[in-house]
């Protein structure tokens, strides 16, 4: 794949990381776009290991996908939604004047996707697909935390095929060379940065924190038999830890409250309640739940009680049934308590006795 420009190497050492030079393939008539195919590629490798550890703690594997088929699509537009509200002006102008392209909102092939609106409705979505799998939300957030951190990463690959969202400049050796028609103004004075300036390359840093953390919460669910949402909690503030200072380093468009990033006080905040969550639950739930699953294989609870069994035919009668009509009459000395019995047979000796 040709990029561009080539990078220049000295004494052995890289010094500088460059862009592709294209983001966009055609298949005929059909565009097959970098960002759409990272986005793609992460989902996939998340519904393997998803599937992996789902099967590792008494899941059925088959029930992942049946549970995407609502989380994906769920999360997708909570993703697109938190982008454009948490970056407005591009889409309605800003103070929502009207001055931008609301269309474009719609264009998620071009990128943007904030992760927290993603996690959010994905969750509702997730939420959905599990209790028609009569399986625990809580459960399967676990099981699925470290995929979602990798895919996250992945999905990263498509900000730099899109040469975006990168951080300042920086005279460091992994430097990112970003074309000129996709150079920033800088913020600070409103001045397009000089042919040549290098960038913070976040996409790179955000991929490796998250490959990191996602071998972090492995070890710690191997090691701590998590549960009860102890593994997606602990994702939530493994995460927030690496984006609040990848956040700080981005120069690109953002809706700023309180002189931060809105994504910096959303990663604060999440972080602080992971924080507080994590310890409520490790004190609440110190071991691993015994089951996945929220009511017994096969139970449908649509079904109703089961009905009252059949009588026995060869059994005693139960104390509201009625007379065997066909043994009625034929049995009286039968039916007769046994002391009725005894009193008969006594009273007739004595008579005999009064004859003789």
């Amino acid at each position: 794949m040709p990029a561009a420009p080539v990078t220049e190497v000295v004494t052995g050492i890289v010094t500088e990381i460059p862009s592709p030079s294209e983001h966009t393939w055609y298949l005929g008539i059909f565009p097959l776009r970098a960002y759409a195919l990272a986005i793609l590629a992460g989902i996939a490798i998340a519904l393997w290991m998803t599937a992996r550890r789902w099967k590792a703690r008494g899941g059925n594997p088959e029930d992942v996908l049946e549970i995407a088929f609502w989380a994906v699509p769920f999360g997708i537009v909570g993703g697109r939604i938190y982008h454009v509200l948490s970056s407005p002006d591009r889409y309605f102008g800003e103070n929502f004047s009207g001055g931008g392209d609301p269309i474009t909102a719609l264009y998620v092939w071009e990128g943007g996707l904030g992760i927290w609106g993603a996690i959010a409705l994905g969750a509702v979505g997730a939420w959905l697909g599990c209790r028609q799998k009569g399986v625990r939300l809580s459960s399967f957030a676990d099981a699925v935390a470290p995929g979602l951190l990798v895919a996250q990463g992945v999905g990263r690959l498509g900000n730099w095929f899109n040469q975006e969202l990168y951080g300042r400049p920086t005279e460091l050796p992994w430097g990112l060379r970003i074309d000129a028609e996709h150079v920033v103004s800088n913020p600070a004075t409103g001045v397009a940065y000089p042919e040549g300036t290098l960038f913070h390359p976040t996409f790179l840093y955000e991929l490796l924190w998250c490959f990191l953390m996602a071998g972090v919460l492995l070890f710690l669910d191997r090691r701590f038999k998590l549960g009860h949402g102890r593994v997606f909690w602990a994702y939530v503030l493994l995460y927030t830890l690496g984006r609040v200072w990848i956040e700080m380093l981005r120069i690109d468009d953002a809706e700023l409250v309180l002189g931060l990033r809105l994504n910096v006080w959303t990663s604060i905040l999440l972080g602080l309640a992971a924080l507080v969550v994590s310890v409520v639950l490790a004190r609440k739930f110190p071991t691993r739940e015994e089951s996945v699953r929220l009511r017994p294989e096969g139970d449908d609870p649509s079904a109703g009680s089961p009905a009252d069994p059949e009588p026995d035919a060869e059994s005693d009668s139960g104390p509201d049934s009625g007379p065997d009509p066909a043994s009625a009459g034929t049995g009286a000395a039968a039916a007769e308590p046994e002391e009725v019995k005894t009193a008969a047979v006594e009273k007739s000796d004595a008579d005999s006795s009064a004859r003789t």
